[in-house]
């Protein structure tokens, strides 16, 4: 299947993602350790990749960073 948009980046809110967790001082390692708490497993590693847009982002995924983060999912675009 064709993707609907061309390029590298398989999410637009990485950055964003990144920022609010920094913000936040916190490292991947406990934004990983506070989503299982949500029962949402992402790995250290898959949130450096959905930082850095090379991997996608569930839905459930996003409500678990907003619900960690304590914004709202509008808050990453």
């Amino acid at each position: 299947m064709a993707r609907i948009i061309e390029g590298t980046k398989n999410n637009m809110t990485g950055e964003k993602i990144r920022q609010l967790r920094k913000k936040q001082h916190l490292s991947q390692q406990d934004l990983s350790a506070r989503l299982e708490t949500y029962a949402i497993y992402i790995c250290r590693g898959s949130i450096s990749r959905i930082e850095d847009g090379s991997r996608t982002v569930t839905d459930i995924e996003f409500y678990g960073v907003s619900q960690v983060l304590g914004c709202q999912i509008t808050d990453f675009f």
